[in-house]
């Protein structure tokens, strides 16, 4: 049985208790901490750079897991990697070189990510997907949190499922946006390994316990 891994993404959380937010994920035994890296020009939406991120990577050994929704996704990786980002995930619609990309990450030590919009083609992803060790779906438009999942997307996990387990291939699978209780089961059924999770949590009066029903729900 595949073990699913929880990434809460700390946008929707209160950045005034950074550090108590990330001693929780610390109790929670969150499996990454999701950073949403928004530019304003790829998506409609701006949150935080590298030096936001950098003063964090003392503060635990949580991988953090680094979704760059950004335009010239390789001019900015590498400042997220010396930030100390783990996983590095790009999308394949601002990606000039994708291949170059993916290659610089790996050569940092990191793991590389790639992901599409809803209105991307699963198919413009399936001659990467031995070359990379994340594919993430977004269930919504990205840009902002708490919007509505859109259960069509899971055709496209289940797409890289397929190829995935018939390759052998190590890529783990991602899902992004709208994910709760209810989503998560289904995504898990579909085929996904990793699950970002935001409102869900963070928009709990009580995290702790929104974290353990969602582990439960996709157990």
């Amino acid at each position: 049985m595949r073990r699913a891994l929880i990434s809460p993404s700390i946008l929707d959380s209160n950045f005034a208790e950074i550090k108590n937010t990330i001693n929780l994920l610390e109790k929670m035994h969150a499996d990454f901490i999701h950073f949403d890296v928004m530019d304003g020009n790829f998506v409609p939406n701006i949150t935080f750079g590298p030096k936001i991120m950098q003063p964090l990577r003392p503060l635990t050994k949580i991988p953090f897991d680094t979704h760059l929704m950004i335009l010239h996704p390789e001019k900015y990786a590498p400042l997220f990697i010396e930030a100390g980002a783990d996983i590095v995930t790009v999308h394949q619609e601002a990606a000039g070189d994708l291949p170059a990309i993916i290659k610089m990450i790996h050569d940092s030590g990191k793991k590389a990510g790639v992901s599409i919009k809803p209105g991307t083609p699963a198919s413009t992803l399936y001659k990467y997907i031995d070359s990379i060790d994340v594919v993430l779906i977004m269930s919504v438009e990205p840009g902002f949190g708490g919007q509505k999942f859109m259960e069509p997307m899971l055709d496209k996990v289940r797409d890289f499922r397929q190829i995935i387990d018939r390759n052998k291939y190590g890529c783990l699978i991602e899902i992004d946006g709208g994910i709760n209780t209810k989503t998560a089961p289904l995504a898990y059924a579909a085929g996904v390994d990793i699950f970002v999770a935001g409102s869900a949590i963070f928009g709990s009066p009580d995290p702790e316990a929104a974290m353990g029903m969602l582990r439960a729900s996709i157990k």
